[in-house]
């Protein structure tokens, strides 16, 4: 097969070939050279040339399938009916349930920071460039505006809570127990609250991280036996 001689439809054709085999095989156990075999005659240059590495084409597949939560994150920021403390739990339902936390869960990848040190990389600076800037901070100055939310460092504060919220909190890239998951949402909702911010609702939030998480354990388990 010649290189296609659009980028973009080959970038979306390496992105369906390795996330077909992430879900099969498991991420940790799918090399770039699995994704360039799938790939029908498309050369290892071809593939290099639009990503680097392994985590790189993870990123790129969870940055596409996040297309449509992205647009619900644009409404809930820009909707004039609802306060900042309203939108900020909003944002936090509706990224729960947003199609990355399944991806993550489904394709099972260590979630020890130092083997997956490359993803853990990509995922702080999203936070910093795109996530708090983007979606969280615009709203945490609204709420200081209209009283919902106190605080008087709007930019720390945004930065501070989705740190947690991603690399803390989630069991994307600190699995834990089932108990201490929860002991963690208490304690980070406990923490925006003293910080100035609005009260979780713990129900539906915990409910979901702990359902990412058995699925997480569960899928991690069948990709350790097809590696073996």
């Amino acid at each position: 097969m010649s290189r296609n001689k659009h980028p973009e439809e080959t970038v979306n054709l390496i992105l369906d070939v390795a996330l077909a085999l992430f879900y099969q095989k498991g991420y940790d156990n799918t090399s770039i050279q699995d994704i360039i075999d799938g790939l029908g005659g498309l050369t290892k240059g071809a593939v290099y040339h639009h990503f680097k590495s392994k985590e790189e084409i993870l990123s790129a597949a969870f940055e596409r399938e996040n297309v449509p939560l992205y647009a619900s994150l644009n409404h809930i920021r820009d909707d004039v009916r609802m306060t900042g403390a309203e939108k900020l739990q909003a944002l936090f339902e509706t990224s729960i349930n947003g199609p990355q936390m399944r991806m993550w869960s489904e394709m099972a990848p260590s979630s020890d920071p130092v083997k997956n040190s490359r993803l853990l990389s990509l995922q702080y600076q999203s936070v910093f460039e795109e996530i708090s800037p983007r979606y969280v901070q615009p709203i945490i100055e609204q709420g200081t505006h209209d009283g919902s939310i106190k605080t008087d460092h709007p930019r720390e504060f945004s930065e501070v809570i989705v740190l947690l919220a991603n690399l803390w909190v989630s069991p994307m890239f600190h699995a834990c127990p089932t108990e201490e998951l929860h002991a963690r949402f208490d304690y980070y909702a406990g923490l925006l609250r003293a910080l100035g911010g609005p009260e979780l609702k713990n129900g539906s939030i915990g409910d979901v991280l702990e359902e990412h998480l058995m699925r997480f354990n569960t899928c991690s388990k069948e990709t350790e036996e097809k590696g073996t």
